[in-house]
Formats: C-alpha cells, structure tokens, sequence
C-alpha cells in the first residue's frame, strides 16, 4: 500500500539560505529519520549536510566532508548523525550494505548523498531533498516526504523556515 506524498520547493537564493534550511531541518529531526539527499555535482548537498549537523547539535569543531571514499562519516550530537555517501557505487553497496543498512535503520539520523543509487532501500518515511542550481549561488530545493511528516516538521515557505530573504 502507498502512502501518499506531498512535496514542497522553495528557492533558497544563497548559501546561507541553503545552510539555514539545513540547521532548522536538523533542529526537527528525530531518531530513525533518513534524509536522501538528490542532485548533481556541485549541487550543495554535502554544504545542506553541514547545515543538518549544526541542526542535530553536532560541534562546530567537526568540519562535516563528503565521505566519498570512506562511505560513512559519523558525527556525534543531539542524535548521531550519520552522513553517507554513495557516489562510488554505482553497482550496489558491496562490503557496506551492512555497515549503511545499520546505520539507515538505527537510532540516529542518516543523511544519504546520491540516495537515488539506492531508492529501493530507502524507508517509506525517507524525507527526499532534490537540489539543483539555478545560479552561481542560488538553489531550488524540493522537499518530498509523506505529507504527515511535513505536517510535524512544519515545513511550508521560507517564512516557516526562518530563512532570511535576500534583500
């Protein structure tokens, strides 16, 4: 049975906007929440991963990367957060998918770089962020989640997200 999904997109028109989103999206976050992060290089998916840690209270102090050879990098918080990145599989997980399945299923929260490599993984309650550029600094975000989960993060507009407008 499908569960039907809602979907939100805001215009994030500068880096800062990008990291505010993802500090007041980590601030929402629970235990067990999976972020899969979606979009193209240079897109600003591991720069959003930073924005969620500070969100999850992880310490200024760990500088968040993208994990690419590593696969998982874990940083402690409010909640672990357990940033993965599956750029270099494209033909499955091989030795990790025990390592990733623990940490997707687990008590922390896992935020996926290049999720769509593993869509049929994802759990139902997998909150989608597509990223895409449409300018030198400015981004267009679409956030797609069961519409109850938006509900309970109180997503709707910039407004709701305290992201400050340019200008």
């Amino acid at each position: 049975m499908s569960v039907a999904k809602q979907e939100l997109i805001l215009e994030l028109p500068d880096p800062e906007a990008t990291l505010s989103l993802g500090r007041r999206l980590g601030d929402l976050l629970v235990a067990g929440d999976v972020v899969a992060l979606i979009g193209d290089l240079g897109a600003g998916k591991t720069f959003l991963t930073g924005g969620l840690a500070r969100g999850l209270g992880v310490s200024e102090d760990y500088y968040v990367t993208s994990p690419t050879f590593t696969i998982i990098n874990e940083y402690p918080g409010r909640l672990t957060l357990y940033h993965i990145d599956l750029y270099r599989l494209e033909h499955g997980l091989g030795d990790m998918d025990a390592e990733v399945e623990e940490a997707v299923y687990g008590q922390g929260v896992a935020v996926i770089e290049w999720a769509e490599r593993w869509l049929d993984h994802l759990p139902e309650h997998c909150i989608e962020i597509h990223l895409s550029q449409t300018g030198s600094l400015s981004r267009r975000c679409r956030i797609v989640a069961l519409a109850s989960r938006l509900a309970d993060l109180g997503i709707e507009d910039l407004d709701t997200l305290n992201i400050p407008r340019p200008g």
